[in-house]
């Protein structure tokens, strides 16, 4: 253990989450050390168990939960390698949203921050005076963000290329999803329709608004039906490959919205969410039996999750984004930073990374604040009952306290600072993801 208090490393590491310390100052140090799963000790500092003492307190006075009930309300709270606060810590828990940490977590390490789904345009027939003599197929390779505008700027792109008609029908083939859609078929008729401006409904007009002024209007008519094909499609040609945006703006899209679609979407990606579970579990340093999953997204009470086990991702969801160039606030939603979704009329200290959870019984808050006297102190909250919306108000208020107590930072640490380009409005369609390859 000294010689990681004399390493270069350990320096490093505390400059980049904003915290001086003294020489002498060596066992305090570790309580900013991120390393999950790991726990050397309670704090004795009682600022974390006075300030769940208090909140348990506020909530049984509040009428929130019974005294029966505070059995079913998990806490932990860590810094570093030192426990601040735990109540029924260990205990796998309905966790709602904060599934999405495991899918998050899983997906970025098996696939990589940049990581880009293709979607395949290809023609079944002749080309002709700008007619395709045939089908047009559509091959999904799972995008979870194929909206409206990636459509529109797709139909645009084929115009380019001079084809304005198709007399055949339009085959869905593959993992196709469009505006969250995840039905192929329902997906291509969608998709039919995006791609000709006269049959455009108030939902894809009001899209096209978002889109950059003078962005052209697609008239591309399909004469035929949608299929489904159950299997690839023979005697094609290539025509346009789409790319998604990079994994790393799909995840915070996902995490800021709380999107089940792309969850999902994204956990099949990796294989499902048996396979999300055993890597989460695998990846965070704790029993499986503290990750358990029936899906990606959370939908469900029996997707349980313990609060420490949620910590343990985020600590190393924060590793994994250093290693793709991030940082944690590159893929959850900030306060301060990001005003949309989920952050909607949430009151949190300055700079808190965090995730949602919520169902009609459950509300769960969890993520990292970064304080002046215990560097980034790593959070998780699930609450049991029918009183959500009070539930939220009373997650913001303890994180208020404790922040009181521990201080914030004079600057947001290194560690978990955003980076402008990841969190700027994703760029829906854009032309340069649309690469042409018939000529």
């Amino acid at each position: 253990m000294l010689e990681l208090f004399g390493s270069g490393l350990f320096s490093l590491w505390l400059d980049m989450a904003g915290v001086q310390v003294k020489p002498l100052d060596a066992l305090e140090a570790l309580a900013w050390q991120t390393s999950p799963g790991l726990v050397v000790a309670p704090d004795p500092n009682p600022a974390g168990a006075k300030t769940v003492e208090q909140y348990f307190q506020d909530l049984v006075t509040g009428k929130l939960v019974a005294g029966n009930t505070i059995a079913s309300q998990g806490i932990w709270i860590q810094s570093g390698p030192i426990l601040m606060a735990n109540h029924e810590g260990t205990k796998p828990m309905p966790a709602a949203s904060l599934t999405k940490i495991a899918t998050s977590l899983v997906s970025l390490k098996m696939l990589g921050g940049e990581h880009q789904f293709e979607t395949l345009i290809s023609a079944k027939g002749a080309i002709q005076n700008g007619v395709l003599q045939g089908d047009l197929v559509i091959t999904g390779g799972g995008d979870p963000l194929f909206v409206v505008q990636e459509a529109i700027a797709l139909a645009n792109t084929l115009h380019k290329m001079g084809i304005k008609e198709v007399k055949g029908n339009l085959i869905v083939v593959g993992n196709f999803a469009m505006n969250f859609q995840r039905n192929p078929t329902l997906a291509g008729e969608f998709f039919k329709k995006t791609l000709n401006y006269t049959t455009w409904s108030r939902d894809i007009t009001l899209h096209y608004s978002l889109m950059p002024k003078g962005t052209p209007k697609p008239q591309l008519k399909i004469a035929g039906r949608v299929i489904l094909a159950t299997e690839p499609v023979a005697s094609t040609t290539l025509l346009v490959r789409h790319r998604s945006l990079p994994l790393k703006q799909l995840i915070n899209e996902m995490n800021v919205f709380s999107n089940n679609d792309m969850a999902e979407m994204l956990a099949e990606a990796v294989g499902g969410h048996t396979v999300v579970q055993a890597t989460a579990a695998k990846l965070a340093r704790v029993p499986e039996s503290e990750i358990q999953l029936i899906n990606g997204s959370g939908l469900g009470v029996d997707n349980r999750i313990s609060p420490r086990a949620v910590c343990s991702m985020l600590m190393v969801l924060q590793r994994e984004a250093v290693v793709n160039g991030m940082t944690i606030a590159d893929l959850f939603p900030t306060s301060g930073i990001d005003h949309r979704g989920t952050m909607h009329s949430r009151h949190l200290p300055n700079a808190t990374v965090m995730k949602t959870g919520t169902l009609r019984d459950v509300s769960a808050l969890a993520g990292v604040v970064p304080t002046r006297d215990r560097g980034l102190v790593w959070f998780t909250i699930i609450n049991r009952g029918p009183f959500v919306s009070s539930f939220r108000q009373e997650q913001d208020k303890l994180l208020q306290n404790l922040v009181k107590q521990l201080q914030l930072p004079q600057t947001v640490p290194t560690a978990i600072a955003p980076h402008s380009g990841i969190k700027n409005l994703p760029s829906l369609g854009a032309g340069d993801r649309n690469e042409v390859v018939f000529r």
